[in-house]
């Protein structure tokens, strides 16, 4: 059974810049194709962005950020209280959208949708969140308190496996803690960008403080090195990622990078065989395994490697790989014709690594859909560490399993890769789970949880090659990254005495 059609939004011929609160065309004359990877056949065209396009998008975000930053909180938070009531209005038609470009479920991209709508419940309450420290008498007649300031110009870069969950990690923060925020999209899924402009501009907000500019690495390059630009938030590969930190870093920016993964899942003896393997199954395989905490290798632990193995072979064959928007669909296509083959280059890297290829997911193909992007889940036994396909980040549906003797041997395997973003261990004993959560090196843990997506108040990051720069993001942390702290200290003339003091202020 499919679902009603995409949106008219996305039925657009050309996709626009947003800047200063209307639809922009770029300067550049450049274009690139938006495919349906259900079809494989070109669906739109995207205007790709110049450094001019960029000069534009700063020029406005500079023009309306002083009033906005001057708003009050509480003002700032009314706007983003009733975004998020459009949100909530129109949040199938934002799924259908991403299942359109991304390829991923629709039920998979409403739950995208939900959790980017948690994000802007968290921002609503920023005049909580923006709350200073005080404390009174810190030296005789003098008060000290704290203030959080907005930066200015903010910009993020946001991948395609994610076109609307992770602009939701950012702007509402970055936009209810008082900046300007120019986004740069995916160019692979680019649609979702643009109805988030449109809601933020029904919501009231004012013209210049959310811009989108499309676009390639001339985009990415021209707000990395534009000066008017604070701050810099990404997510994507590690290459990628490492190249923005340090640019940004090297010209005074604050930076926040989020990179690749490679997570792993600990299934201990004592684990429950039938929760592990829907596990398995649902993180390894939900989205294409596109996500960056999809788990892509499972750590199986002594004897449940024989009890485990032959289930999720069963399983892997008979995923339901079709159209994302048919409502029993549990895996949709690729999001290009270049990732996929990519991916099917691994599993061939895989099988000449000398990996045992239980389930072969190359060649798969739709009835009705021949052209798209699809290949089928795959699943590899007897992978060890030396190999490709466990040091690298595949980003595609391939599970592979390691055989460990001992939960030492797991904790060591996992702790030695150089990617930290997020791991879980299945088990039923309690000493075994806090010892996992202690010693794993990791940044986000499950236990008993295949996905630990932090919620919208606990932040998100990983370790190691997964994140570059200090601060995670969204919650608390989110707040901090978009803000500066000023310390003030006040005394007044009655309570200042005779005579210059010439050593260092101290408590008295």
């Amino acid at each position: 059974m499919a679902l009603a059609p995409v949106p008219a939004y996305t039925d657009s011929r050309v996709i626009t810049h947003f800047i200063a609160g209307a639809p922009a065309e770029a300067t550049a004359g450049r274009n690139q194709a938006v495919y349906n990877p259900a079809t494989g056949q070109v669906a739109r065209q995207l205007q790709l962005g110049s450094v001019a396009d960029v000069e534009r998008a700063v020029a406005a975000a500079q023009a309306a950020f002083p009033a906005w930053a001057d708003a009050p909180p509480l003002r700032r938070a009314r706007v983003m209280f009733k975004f998020l009531e459009l949100l909530n209005q129109h949040k199938d038609e934002l799924a259908a959208m991403i299942t359109a470009e991304h390829g991923k479920v629709f039920t998979d991209a409403q739950g995208e949708v939900s959790r980017g709508i948690d994000i802007v419940e968290f921002a609503c309450g920023v005049p909580q969140l923006l709350k200073g420290d005080y404390t009174e008498q810190v030296s005789t007649g003098i008060d000290n308190w704290t203030m959080r300031q907005p930066l200015g110009v903010v910009a993020g870069i946001t991948p395609f496996n994610f076109p609307f969950m992770v602009p939701m990690w950012m702007a509402p923060l970055a936009i209810a803690t008082g900046n300007a925020f120019i986004l740069k999209p995916s160019e692979r899924d680019p649609s979702p960008s643009l109805f988030i402009a449109e809601l933020f501009k029904r919501a009231g907000l004012p013209d210049g403080i959310f811009n989108v500019v499309q676009g390639d690495k001339v985009v990415v390059d021209a707000l990395l090195n534009h000066p008017d630009v604070r701050a810099l938030s990404f997510v994507g590969s590690t290459p990628i990622a490492q190249y923005i930190y340090e640019t940004g870093a090297r010209l005074g920016k604050r930076v926040q990078a989020l990179g690749g993964a490679k997570n792993h899942m600990v299934v201990m003896p004592d684990a429950d065989i039938e929760q592990a393997v829907d596990a398995l199954i649902g993180a390894a395989y939900g989205s294409a395994g596109e996500r960056c905490m999809a788990i892509s290798v499972a750590v199986l632990v002594g004897d449940v490697a024989d009890k485990i193995i032959p289930k999720l072979a069963e399983r892997a064959r008979a995923l339901k790989i079709m159209n994302g928007m048919e409502l029993e669909a549990e895996m949709g296509p690729i999001v290009t014709r270049e990732a996929r083959d990519r991916i099917e280059g691994y599993i061939k890297l895989g099988v000449e690594e000398g990996a045992s290829l239980l389930v072969d997911g190359r060649g798969h193909q739709v009835a009705g859909h021949e052209g798209g992007f699809f290949t089928g889940g795959t699943l590899f036994d007897h992978v060890t560490p030396a190999m490709r396909i466990y040091k690298e980040e595949i980003f595609g549906p391939v599970l592979a399993c390691v055989r460990v003797p001992d939960f030492a041997a797991a904790v060591d395997l996992v702790n030695a890769h150089e990617f930290g973003n997020g791991v879980a261990c299945f088990t039923s004993d309690g000493h075994v789970a806090r010892e996992f959560a202690r010693r794993i090196q990791v940044g986000m843990v499950g236990i008993n949880v295949p996905i630990p997506v932090p919620m919208a108040w606990h932040g998100f990051g990983g370790w190691k090659k997964s994140l570059f720069g200090d601060m995670h993001a969204y919650g608390e942390e989110g707040v901090r990254f978009y803000t500066k702290q000023k310390s003030v200290m006040q005394r007044w003339p009655a309570s200042i005495g005779k005579g210059a003091e010439f050593v260092m202020p101290t408590s008295r």
